[in-house]
């Protein structure tokens, strides 16, 4: 591919289609869709396009990791639960050689003591964490310049 792809590929795991109504005191009362349009929004006024997919089915995400090298410049990704159980999530990140960005809405470093692990983290180009859904659009934003080569991801 000679020219960069203007999309993104947003993945949602497992319990995240049950924002807005799960344990709102931790992530909120936004829902999935909320932040479809957040991220969509925001990385249209970056020029991109964002094509998104949540599954409580691993393989599900995976093969949609797998078909976003074809038409997608990065990976914003909430891996739910599977951030600290997932090898193959891993895997399937670094074997299509996009830019991720990891995200999570609750301050994961500041839960429980198995919550502090992630297979993502040391191969994404951006970490956002604690900053509720509003992280979604700083971690769009950042994966998107760290692509154009404007920020440090």
């Amino acid at each position: 591919m000679t020219d960069t792809p203007r999309r993104l590929l947003l993945v949602n795991g497992p319990n995240l289609n049950l924002l807005g109504v799960r344990e709102p005191g931790i992530y909120g009362t936004e829902t999935l869709a909320d932040i479809e349009t957040l991220v969509t929004n925001t990385a249209a006024g970056l020029g991109f396009q964002v094509r998104a997919v949540q599954s409580n089915h691993e393989g599900v995400l995976i093969d949609a990791i797998h078909a976003s090298r074809e038409d997608c410049a990065g990976i914003v990704i909430n891996p739910g639960g599977l951030t600290h159980t997932s090898v193959v999530l891993r895997d399937a990140l670094t074997g299509v050689a996009l830019p991720v960005a990891e995200v999570h809405i609750s301050d994961v470093n500041a839960r429980e003591e198995f919550r502090r692990f992630s297979y993502v983290r040391d191969i994404a180009a951006v970490h956002v964490v604690g900053e509720g859904v509003a992280g979604y659009a700083t971690a769009t934003t950042k994966l998107i310049e760290a692509i154009a080569g404007l920020g440090e991801g």
